[in-house]
């Protein structure tokens, strides 16, 4: 896990990255740009419970792709969750708030993950563990509004102008980040390299 000293505002990016291209780094710079971020963890998952396991590379190739793609110091690349043995997103966040108190952290996501993010196991208690950042992503601009997750909490949404005080507020809260995006996708490009 990357070190954080107190008081540091720290985003958590978590993916598969399978594999991470230059719209995972647009994500990225985004997020630290918006949120006014110190730090960025960009945590390449053991694997993503809801997806094939048959078509994902080996952890190895996905985290030195993502160092590749993720140039900024202020990202710190790691796959502590395969240390950990961790599976589901709110173990990890549980591990992250135990190990690192004093810390401001916030969730990243990319729009097009809110659709089926009441799927993921324990949803609720993400939304409850640190704020939220949805950035956003090409064809899920709309859609996110009709998301489970955004209609449920949506009293704790915060908005966009406030992006950069994220970080310190209490959960629940998210907002939604407008600005440049990707049309990049790691299953286009898996399908691509299919052939």
């Amino acid at each position: 896990m990357p070190h954080a000293e107190k008081g540091l505002a720290v985003g958590l990016f978590g993916g598969s990255f399978n594999p991470a291209h230059a719209g995972h780094g647009l994500v990225a710079e985004i997020a630290l740009r918006r949120l006014a971020l110190d730090q960025l963890w960009w945590m390449v998952t053991p694997g993503n419970p809801l997806k094939n396991k048959r078509e994902l590379t080996p952890l190895t190739e996905r985290l030195s792709l993502s160092e590749q793609i993720a140039r900024n110091p202020k990202i710190k690349v790691t796959a502590f969750e395969a240390a950990h043995h961790v599976r589901f997103t709110a173990d990890t966040l549980a591990l992250v708030k135990a190990r690192n108190p004093g810390v401001d952290f916030v969730w990243i996501m990319g729009a097009d993950s809110l659709r089926d993010f009441h799927r993921w196991q324990r949803w609720r208690q993400i939304v409850m563990t640190f704020p939220i950042a949805v950035i956003d992503r090409p064809g899920a601009t709309l859609s996110f509004l009709s998301s489970v997750v955004a209609k449920t909490f949506d009293y704790a949404r915060v908005d966009e102008g406030d992006a950069p005080r994220l970080a310190r507020m209490k959960a629940p809260a998210w907002t939604f980040i407008h600005g440049p995006r990707s049309s990049l996708s790691s299953t286009a490009i898996r399908n691509m390299a299919k052939g």
